[in-house]
């Protein structure tokens, strides 16, 4: 039996729509949907216990808490880590699943799989637009494991840790766990992944982002997060298409700025959702 752990943090408005999809569709067998509701102060536990999915409560907001809190209860395999605002239904959860089961001609068993994703825009502003226009050129999302807001991990693959680590990144930390050639990614799978409306939270978002994917490479004596790529591939996107330049140009900017505030602005740790920013 699969098992899908979602945490969710403030999640009152979202979850029962990912839930609902989870449930519906799909083959005969069922899934093992466990909900880690974390310092909720809104209706998500109610949200999800109409569903009649099982609930952890975690006291305190924090990701990795409440991931680990979904893990003691949960007896299935593979494992996918699903974010509460990303809804793929339950055939896609199967089709994950699937793919982690060797091939005809697989010299080796997969261990984790992940989605194709869509950055949808269509509320955001014109600046935020052309940010993902480009952000959807970095040429880690060939390869990585993140940024997809779904990640189903074999038992196998599962055993290459104890449990998540205090960090924000943790899809970054799955990434750090896996070679290219022990994941699968699945184009006939695809996580919508809803973009901000506004520059302003999306600076403070990719903020908060590089702060986590800077903890988590200062934290790694092994030599194993995956690290920044250069600005090569800018220069190559401009090149190859001149259209690129003013979006090129925005792209920047939000990051020299997100940069600035990461380093030295305010930060916060509470869960946040993504909005699909991820900065390798």
């Amino acid at each position: 039996m699969t098992t899908v752990l979602i945490a969710a943090h403030n999640e009152e408005a979202v979850i029962g729509g990912t839930l609902d999809g989870l449930l519906t569709g799909g083959s005969a067998e069922s899934l093992e949907v466990i909900v880690a509701a974390n310092g909720c102060t809104d209706g998500t536990v109610t949200v999800a216990r109409r569903r009649s999915v099982e609930v952890v409560e975690v006291a305190a907001a924090g990701k990795a808490a409440a991931l680990n809190a979904a893990e003691r209860r949960a007896t299935g395999y593979p494992r996918v880590y699903l974010d509460a605002d990303i809804q793929l239904d339950k055939a896609a959860i199967e089709r994950l699943s699937e793919s982690l089961r060797p091939a005809p001609g697989d010299s080796g068993r997969p261990l984790v799989a992940v989605p194709a994703r869509t950055v949808d825009v269509s509320a955001s502003s014109r600046w935020v637009r052309m940010y993902y226009r480009v952000h959807a050129l970095h040429p880690s999302y060939a390869t990585g494991l993140f940024g997809r807001g779904a990640v189903a991990v074999s038992e196998a693959g599962r055993a290459r840790f104890a449990e998540f680590p205090e960090v924000i990144a943790d899809d970054l930390f799955l990434d750090s766990l896996f070679d290219e050639t022990e994941a699968r990614h699945l184009d006939d799978v695809v996580s919508v992944v809803v973009a901000v409306r506004s520059t302003r939270s999306l600076v403070r978002r990719l903020a908060r982002v590089r702060r986590g994917n800077a903890q988590l490479r200062a934290a790694d004596s092994a030599g194993v997060v995956r690290q920044a790529v250069g600005v090569r591939w800018l220069t190559a996107a401009v090149r190859a298409d001149p259209a690129l330049a003013l979006a090129t140009a925005v792209y920047v900017a939000v990051t020299v700025v997100a940069e600035a505030r990461a380093r030295w602005g305010r930060g916060h740790w509470e869960s946040e959702r993504n909005g699909g920013v991820i900065e390798p």
